[in-house]
């Protein structure tokens, strides 16, 4: 589960912004909504979080930079060239920020074992990288990089708890790669956990990275997560008997370059990357939806179907899954053509312990107002404020730190401006600025 993220001076997050799922001592659905870890810095887990804010206050951007930080693990060793530009973008609207590295960290409780892991980087370079672990209150400290602009090297600490062929993996460490993506190319099974927990517990989807059709093919084709997911549209009020998935193979004649904003993964998925050559054949996939009522049924295709019911067809298959292992899963915009009852079903999911089996986390950005006061949904503490002040630069605010009174009306108070992270409405000139 992840406990906390850090991010500093990416795009418009210019000072340090945290987002924390550490719950506090509040015990209000504390039974439903936390996951208690039985450690003395992080006692209970939230299961879920929702950021608001106006239209560009960076809300968007917290969920980005942490796929950017995943992107930079999962590929900088095998993926990024050597020389390769960095992804990522500093803060450009002061002289001192744009000449400053992003940094990025991140803590997680993976294995009954805490992780707290950062690096720093600029678009030519990896400058900083540590590598912290909690195998019991006292953290050990395994690995610390740093670069020396001096003589152009990068200086090494390691510590007794890392394990393997640690002078090997620095020699193979390019400067624009990580030592921790290194090692695990080279078959460092210590380090493993951490590069694993960013290749397959961490799930994002945003507008540079969709759900791919292929896998929600493959799942269908399972009658036992056809059941499920069948189930799970039916109980969003969707007349949904069965769905059936046509494959054929089509054949490809040419490269293409992959176009990538920020070196970030497309739809074929984390295996591609700048360059690919496209496979020889690529598989179509054609979905079927057999409605029925008491009248009758027919036969639809998929551009038959709202954006709500493909939206929650292409979401529930990753949910359910996600919700079984356990993973984190971050939304950007999850109320984007859901209605809101089905945005706070989905919500539901994951605080139920029934339904949320491996204790696996929702983060999502939103405009839905409605969820603030929707009864059960939400403790103080998974809601989080984005705003923008006059020097762009953005703040990540929790709503605990404005003390609001049990039973207060969020909603009200949010769209009054009490909270901060709303548009506001210049009536006299006919604009909008962003504020509080």
């Amino acid at each position: 589960m992840l406990i906390e993220f850090r991010v500093k001076n990416f795009r418009s997050l210019r000072d340090e912004q945290v987002l924390s799922m550490v719950a506090s001592s509040d015990k209000e659905l504390r039974d439903t909504h936390v996951v208690e870890t039985g450690l003395k810095a992080a006692p209970g887990l939230l299961k879920a979080a929702a950021i608001y804010g106006a239209n560009a206050s960076g809300k968007s951007t917290v969920i980005r930079a942490l796929q950017v930080m995943r992107e930079v693990v999962i590929g900088s060793a095998v993926r990024f060239r050597p020389g390769q530009a960095l992804p990522g973008q500093p803060f450009r609207l002061d002289s001192r920020s744009v000449s400053e590295p992003i940094e990025f960290e991140v803590t997680f409780l993976r294995n009954d074992v805490r992780w707290q892991y950062g690096f720093a980087m600029t678009t030519e370079r990896i400058v900083s990288e540590h590598l912290l672990v909690y195998k019991a209150f006292k953290p050990q400290r395994w690995y610390e990089r740093c670069y020396d602009a001096e003589t152009n090297k990068d200086v090494y600490e390691f510590g007794p708890g890392l394990k393997g062929q640690k002078q090997v993996w620095e020699a193979a460490t390019r400067p624009n790669a990580l030592f921790l993506s290194t090692a695990v190319q080279l078959n460092s099974e210590v380090l493993r956990p951490v590069f694993d927990w960013f290749r397959t517990e961490l799930v994002i989807f945003n507008e540079y990275v969709r759900i791919r059709q292929e896998i929600v093919a493959k799942m269908l084709k399972d009658a036992a997560w056809k059941e499920r997911l069948c189930d799970f549209l039916k109980a969003a009020d969707i007349s949904l008997a069965d769905i059936q998935v046509h494959t054929r193979k089509l054949r490809v004649k040419k490269i293409r370059d992959i176009g990538r904003e920020d070196g970030l993964s497309d739809v074929l998925g984390d295996g591609a990357h700048e360059g690919d050559a496209l496979p020889d054949e690529i598989e179509q996939h054609n979905f079927r939806f057999l409605h029925e009522t008491e009248n009758g049924k027919a036969v639809f295709s998929i551009q038959d179907e709202s954006s709500g019911t493909r939206n929650l067809l292409f979401l529930g298959v990753p949910v359910l899954d996600i919700l079984s292992r356990g993973k984190t899963l971050l939304v950007d915009e999850l109320d984007t053509s859901l209605h809101t009852l089905l945005v706070r079903q989905l919500v539901r999911l994951f605080n139920s312990p029934r339904t949320n089996t491996g204790n696996a986390q929702l983060i999502f950005t939103t405009h839905d107002t409605s969820l603030l006061d929707a009864e059960g949904l939400f403790r103080r503490d998974q809601i989080w404020f984005m705003e923008k002040g006059a020097d762009q630069a953005s703040s990540l605010i929790a709503l605990s730190e404005y003390s609001p009174r049990k039973n207060e009306a969020l909603e009200r108070g949010y769209l009054m401006g009490r909270y901060g992270g709303i548009p506001f409405l210049d009536r006299s000139k006919g604009l909008l600025h962003h504020g509080a």
